[in-house]
């Protein structure tokens, strides 16, 4: 998942695209508003983080502007503002939810995946089953066999896009565009993501579901 945080408080801002980067997001940075809604328009984004008090340009503006012309980007606004007509007014230009400030880091974690499953996944069947394995969309609680399984955002949001699919093979190619637009990193980083939800999902159990089909791609099934 690809993500612009804009945020003039550079503190905040290194505290989150750090946090975010760890959790295996590509993220953008922005310090003014300009700075951000230039950024927002000439690349596409998963998902938006904004401060509301922006140099420049305020992200009431922003939201607006975006929203007018992507209504379906996602967008959290960000803010010490905790009045409910800011909140109103948040939600009027378009944005999807509102975070007060200060706020614990996996509290907007929550949120991102919250929100990244309203957006892309709402129509979709909410609980997803592959033999044993199951994945929950809403939640997103794996398990197999039972177990509760844990796995890193990005593998997970992997594994979900090849359930999806199966039985059927997904290449490589449209793997890394799902999970990073037109960013993908320079090293090989899908193979790693695939190597950690082999390590969770097959090496505890008595048969493989993950499967490599090589020079092709990936696709899990019995």
């Amino acid at each position: 998942m690809k993500i612009l945080i804009i945020e003039d408080d550079r503190d905040i801002l290194q505290n989150i695209a750090e946090y975010l980067e760890l959790q295996g997001y590509i993220v953008d940075i922005a310090t003014d508003g300009l700075q951000g809604q230039y950024l927002a328009e000439q690349h596409k984004y998963d998902l938006i983080v904004m401060d509301i008090n922006l140099p420049r340009v305020n992200g009431f503006h922003i939201c607006q502007n975006l929203k007018t012309n992507s209504p379906r980007q996602p967008i959290i606004m960000m803010t010490a503002r905790d009045q409910l007509h800011d909140k109103l007014q948040g939600f009027s230009v378009g944005a999807d939810d509102y975070l007060i400030k200060p706020f614990a880091l996996a509290e907007l974690h929550a949120r991102i995946l919250a929100l990244w499953n309203r957006c892309y996944n709402l129509a979709g069947q909410q609980l997803l089953t592959v033999g044993d394995l199951q994945l929950n969309r809403q939640t997103y609680q794996l398990s197999r066999q039972g177990k509760f399984l844990k796995l890193a955002p990005i593998p997970l949001m992997l594994l979900e896009t090849l359930m999806l699919a199966s039985p059927n093979v997904v290449t490589r190619a449209k793997l890394e565009e799902h999970l990073w637009k037109d960013s993908p990193p320079s090293s090989d980083s899908l193979r790693t993501h695939i190597h950690q939800i082999r390590h969770i999902i097959d090496k505890p159990f008595s048969h493989a579901l993950l499967h490599t089909i090589h020079g092709i791609g990936y696709k899990v099934c019995i």
